[in-house]
């Protein structure tokens, strides 16, 4: 088929859409008299991102930044100027120990290979593959983006804000996708619970630790130790969730907040700095779930 005057190559293989097949030559790819490649590398496809997403660092340094270093989730904003826009909100997540990119293109799940060079700025991205779900929403870029990963061969990260962008560019250097990455950092540390949507709690031993970095919660509601993991979904700004939330079975008094709080973090959607060294943390309506200032207290 043909998409703005460009070719794409249906891939025989797996069910999956591959694009720029030429780039599996180095692979030794056979094309037979059907114009089709036949790879002889395997791709392995996620099913969906809850199975893909381990904690990899969601906190940029200045330091990482300036030395050009890509990891983690970023948003797909714009390509080729135009706003990135999907049945799902498009966005990769750089894998540094696996040399891979997983994500979704606002339609279909994708994955590549990746291989950088912050000193020459190089990127390029290989074996990129596709599901091939039907997609029908007006103006979807799906194929556009996998167009523009493609096509990538320089890049660029900077602070602008609280958040990082990285530009991608093509072989003359011309921008083709714009990314952001959202920094979390705000949220490290320990932090006394103060308001539980909207009733102050004075319970001194009431305290959550988060550790951004390893993607991980634990703390303390009072009564008994809890633990439980931290994510940072792609689908709107600041968001985040607690999954995996445990505890330990001590018998609490009547009057206690433990119930409240577990599940003020299942609700909590969202996440905003606040002055005073506090923190909010909203659900999907946001409203505020959680109010939380920080504290030196263990």
């Amino acid at each position: 088929m043909k998409k703005n005057g460009i070719k794409i190559i249906t891939c025989g293989l797996l069910g999956l859409t591959f694009m720029s097949c030429s780039v599996f030559q180095k692979n030794k790819s056979a094309v037979n008299e059907e114009n089709t490649v036949e790879v002889k590398k395997e791709s392995v496809l996620p099913t969906d991102r809850t199975d893909i997403v381990q904690p990899v660092s969601a906190v940029y340094t200045s330091q990482e930044i300036s030395k050009g270093v890509l990891k983690g989730d970023w948003a797909i904003e714009t390509v080729n100027g135009n706003a990135a826009v999907g049945e799902k909100a498009p966005f990769i997540k750089f894998v540094p120990s696996e040399g891979k990119v997983y994500g979704n293109n606002g339609c279909n799940v994708i994955n590549a290979e990746y291989k950088y060079n912050p000193e020459d700025s190089t990127l390029t991205f290989s074996y990129l593959a596709s599901t091939m779900r039907l997609c029908h929403k007006e103006g979807l870029t799906d194929t556009e983006i996998n167009l523009a990963l493609d096509a990538t061969r320089f890049y660029k990260c900077e602070l602008n804000g609280d958040d990082y962008n990285l530009t991608l560019y093509n072989e003359n250097k011309e921008p083709i996708m714009e990314l952001m990455h959202q920094n979390f950092q705000f949220l490290n540390g320990t932090w006394a619970v103060k308001e539980i949507s909207g009733e102050k709690v004075d319970v001194p031993k009431m305290k959550l630790v988060i550790d951004v970095e390893e993607g991980k919660l634990h703390g303390n509601t009072g009564c008994n130790v809890i633990n439980g993991t931290l994510e940072i979904n792609m689908e709107s700004a600041n968001s985040i969730s607690f999954q995996a939330i445990s505890k330990t079975l001590m018998l609490c008094p009547d009057e206690n907040y433990e119930t409240q709080l577990l599940v003020a973090l299942e609700e909590a959607m969202k996440a905003q700095p606040l002055k005073g060294d506090k923190v909010e943390l909203l659900d999907s309506q946001n409203k505020p779930v959680l109010l939380l200032e920080r504290t030196s207290d263990k």
